[in-house]
């Protein structure tokens, strides 16, 4: 759907104990989580033509994204296991 949300609590509400704790305690964790979200914005202003990129561009943040939200939920869940 276009310019919809994608923010981590939004997507694991579950986990939101968790990433709160992260970041605030692991800088590598919040410097990921910002970099998520920026990636997020651009893709939402893409999406919704408030920002033209190409699609290849648009294709790329999205992928991007993606990426950053497995590294961050593996870190979710390891510290969750530990």
């Amino acid at each position: 759907m276009d310019g919809e949300h994608h923010d981590l609590v939004h997507d694991l509400p579950e986990h939101r104990e968790t990433i709160h704790r992260l970041k605030t305690t692991d800088a590598h964790f919040a410097k990921l989580f910002e970099e998520y979200h920026h990636l997020d914005r651009e893709v939402r202003r893409a999406e919704s033509r408030q920002e033209p990129t190409s699609d290849e561009h648009e294709e790329e943040l999205k992928r991007r994204r993606a990426e950053l939200k497995d590294e961050l939920f593996a870190m979710i869940t390891k510290a969750e296991s530990a």
